[in-house]
């Protein structure tokens, strides 16, 4: 009787455990996510600024823009053709110990994260590549 109660003991501390690791192991995932994407963004608005010349925040918007509108019609695609180009609904992967709703909060969170800061990323690499102009049309053209 004492063995059968510490195995249960020892399994409800095993899953405790897990569960704190998983959303531990969830965070350092979103935030890595994250700091990807804002860098990415950055550059992609830098670049835009940079060839713009003026202007530089509208156009690192419209290479956001052009990044979410992307994103839409690959979600879209991925909707309208189902499970048969579902690569990762072949996989056999294990099951996160977290509640569905855990899930759901942490992703709403993540999707504000994302959307805010890679518009304010793109937004501030823009205005960083019209920077690049400004210091050039200061210096004049040599002559």
């Amino acid at each position: 009787m004492n063995v059968a109660t510490d195995l249960r003991a020892g399994a409800g501390r095993a899953y405790k455990e897990t569960q704190r690791q998983a959303g531990v192991i969830g965070v350092v995932a979103a935030v890595v996510l994250l700091v990807v994407l804002l860098v990415g963004y950055y550059a992609g608005g830098y670049v835009a600024g940079r060839m713009s010349r003026f202007d530089g925040a509208r156009q690192g918007m419209g290479a956001w823009l052009i990044g979410l509108i992307i994103t839409v019609v690959l979600a879209i695609a991925g909707a309208v053709l189902g499970a048969e180009y579902n690569v990762l609904e072949r996989l056999d992967l294990p099951a996160l110990p977290v509640g569905d709703s855990e899930l759901a909060s942490g992703g709403a969170l993540a999707l504000v994260l994302v959307v805010l800061g890679t518009l304010l990323a793109a937004v501030i690499g823009g205005k960083a590549g019209e920077h690049f102009h400004r210091k050039v049309d200061r210096a004049g053209i040599p002559g």
